[in-house]
């Protein structure tokens, strides 16, 4: 039985300065069982198929009252709940530990699809610890987690509030005893019987007829937090055939067995089983979560462990309730100017404005507000290093589209109108707008982001299969519509065609793709860049565009990561503002845009990645909204706070195009 040493205290998000304070973690008794071969269950055809594909959106990432935290603050609405949420059903919305009911929300429009995503860790635990009829509810456990009694752990690491609780859930050494048998066996048993469950959930929501109105996915979030560091995955399955158990971090501490894992018990069963694994919120995770993990192996075991994870991990959270992980000003080693642009949601500016550079290293802490920034903590610059990683492996392990999702712990998948406060976790207006300095305050979050999408009908087979191909696109929240494509033929006058989307299928690769090599005695490839803004609904209009852009990254001598920032379309000048003491906006803008751009810089011996950003004109920020409604003199710090913006430019982000120079260095050469 592997035993792996754990920073316990990082499993409580509180300082690993205690970090003589370990925990030893079993791998399952027996083992799990990889996914069984089973026939899967029929389905009609859609009506509606569109053959160049249409935008769908969703929520890859959601909690409800299954996961440790959510419930400890207060959560006690389930899968069911959440995909009812996503269809357009109102669903109560609770505060504080005991479960108390607030307010009633409902979504401002329906979504395509989701996936709840409970954390797998402590799941049976939860489970076992809120059901009177359990053999473990009347445990001290159990107790602690429902806030019934005081935990000697706790008080030691200085965990307060819902970390106490969650301290019940957790014995140095392992698994408390109390709570799952001495082997184990009640929550193994338990575990299996909560992921049945949300299975049967999943499949209660899931539209088979031939309307094709929604699609749900099979899930779980992967939960590794070494000393207060986020490298968390969600993991997505294509179909209802699944592992036994999820893969949790208190039996596999490591990504690199995760992936290993997920392979052997899924992709590689030859059952039928096929998932990803999306890393999620980069932007606190100390340079931690885009690193090269096998750097110290053999150069064959380097390639292989980089293969996997670019066949595992297509996708990156762009965006969600922590915030934007696109770019960062300033970061070290990166040539190419400041982006305005990228001063955009900076959830550890907000808390944490004194931040060191991570360099080439790592740190850790990012989620209690602690530690050094790194640039691999932004997927711009992860790309990049993708790039630099495929120059000495001959693989590119950061090969990633994008999406958005929110992260929420109340089952409320997408709800993410700026014109409501976020719901990560049920809180009133005031509490959600006061910071006192802490820093991780709910008025340095945001709504979230939304997953975007193209494929040809709503089902789990195209989603799915988007999502691999990596024809994604992450928005900080409306349903802006963009695309992006690039090829040698595209011509200037592309934008004025009537069958763009079919046009430029036919003539190059769309966003997620590999420029093919060139064919032509084109020098230089051309770039398609198009989109329509999110109209809102009546009670939440939504904006006009401002402009759109792309974004190219390269490695350059010295090993520098490069980066430059194009206008194709829009204007950036149009004189659009918004007023924050009254919400009103003024100035042009656009319903939709197009442009078409020749990179004039190119250079077909050097690797490089491409992206598009489609940006709305400025609006009011939830948080200048919320404060808005309340009387002046009622108004909380965080309505005055210099380092909360009050307003915003909403987004989006296509997945990116890739330029292999090798490619066309083989073509030469075979033609020479």
């Amino acid at each position: 039985m592997r035993r792996t040493l754990l920073c316990l205290s990082s499993l409580l998000l509180v300082s690993c300065d205690v970090g003589k304070l370990i925990l030893e973690t079993d791998a399952w008794t027996p083992p799990p069982e990889p996914a069984a071969p089973t026939a899967l269950l029929p389905r009609v055809t859609c009506d509606q198929r569109t053959p160049e594909r249409r935008a769908l959106f969703g929520d890859l990432h959601l909690h409800t009252a299954l996961s440790m935290d959510a419930y400890a603050l207060g959560t006690r609405t389930s899968p069911d709940d959440a995909y009812a949420f996503a269809r357009g059903h109102p669903i109560p919305i609770y505060g504080g530990p005991g479960g108390e009911a607030g307010k009633t929300i409902q979504i401002d429009r329906p979504l395509d699809f989701a996936a709840v995503t409970d954390h797998a860790e402590w799941m049976a635990e939860v489970a076992l610890c809120t059901d009177p009829d359990s053999a473990s509810y009347s445990s001290t456990g159990c107790a602690i987690f429902r806030g019934e009694e005081d935990s000697l752990l706790a008080q030691i690491l200085g965990a307060k509030g819902f970390r106490a609780r969650i301290a019940g859930l957790i014995e140095i050494g392992g698994r408390r005893d109390d709570v799952c048998g001495a082997d184990q066996s009640l929550c193994r048993g338990e575990l299996k019987t909560v992921w049945g469950n949300v299975q049967a959930a999943a499949e209660r929501w899931y539209d088979r007829s031939a309307r094709c109105a929604f699609t749900t996915f099979n899930a779980w979030e992967y939960s590794r937090s070494p000393q207060s560091t986020k490298i968390h995955r969600n993991i997505i399955l294509r179909n209802e055939i699944t592992p036994e158990l999820p893969i949790s971090a208190l039996e596999t501490p490591s990504e690199i067995d995760m992936r290993r894992q997920l392979l052997e018990h899924c992709n590689d069963s030859g059952s039928g089983c096929d998932a990803i694994a999306i890393p999620h919120n980069p932007n606190l995770s100390n340079g931690q979560l885009f690193r090269a993990e096998y750097a110290d192996l053999p150069l064959a075991s380097q390639q292989a462990e980089a293969a996997i994870r670019a066949r595992l991990e297509p996708v990156v959270e762009m965006m969600q309730i922590k915030g934007e992980s696109e770019c960062r000003n300033g970061m070290f080693g990166v040539i190419g100017g400041e982006d305005e642009l990228c001063d955009f949601e900076k959830i550890r500016d907000f808390g944490q404005p004194e931040l060191s550079d991570c360099s080439e290293g790592q740190g850790k802490g990012a989620q209690a507000g602690k530690g050094c920034t790194s640039r691999n903590d932004y997927v711009r610059y992860a790309l990049v290093d993708g790039l630099r990683e495929k120059t000495r492996l001959g693989v590119n392990p950061y090969q990633f589209g994008f999406i958005g999702s929110t992260d929420a712990h109340t089952s409320a998948p997408g709800a993410v109108s700026e014109y409501e406060r976020p719901y990560k976790y049920g809180a009133t207006a005031k509490q959600s707008l006061t910071v006192n300095g802490r820093p991780r305050a709910v008025a340095f979050q945001n709504p979230g982001g939304i997953a975007g999408v193209w494929a040809e009908e709503n089902t789990r087979d195209a989603i799915f299969d988007a999502l691999k191909r990596r024809e994604t696109f992450a928005t900080s929240g409306p349903r802006i519509t963009p695309r992006f494509f690039a090829g040698w033929e595209i011509p200037e006058s592309l934008c004025r065609s009537e069958h763009l989307a079919q046009d430029a299928y036919a003539l190059g690769v769309p966003m997620g793709g590999v420029l093919p090599s060139r064919t032509t005695n084109q020098q230089s490839p051309r770039f398609l860049v198009a989109a329509h803004a999110d109209p809102g609904t009546t009670d939440a209009p939504g904006h006009p565009l401002q402009r759109l852009q792309i974004i190219k990254g390269w490695v350059g001598q010295g090993g520098q990561f490069h980066q430059q920032v194009i206008d194709v379309a829009g204007n950036a000048d149009n004189g659009a503002s918004v007023d924050p003491m009254s919400c009103e906006t003024t100035g042009t803008g656009f319903a939709s845009l197009c442009g078409v751009w020749t990179d004039p810089s190119f250079d077909a011996s050097q690797d490089a990645v491409y992206y598009a950003r489609a940006v709305e004109n400025p609006s009011c920020r939830w948080s200048t909204r919320q404060c808005l409604l309340l009387p002046e003199n009622e108004r909380p710090d965080g309505c005055s706070n210099p380092r909360i913006p009050r307003t915003i430019q909403e987004r989006a982000w296509t997945a990116p195009i890739w330029y292999d120079a090798d490619a066309t260095h083989k073509l030469v050469a075979g033609e020479q």
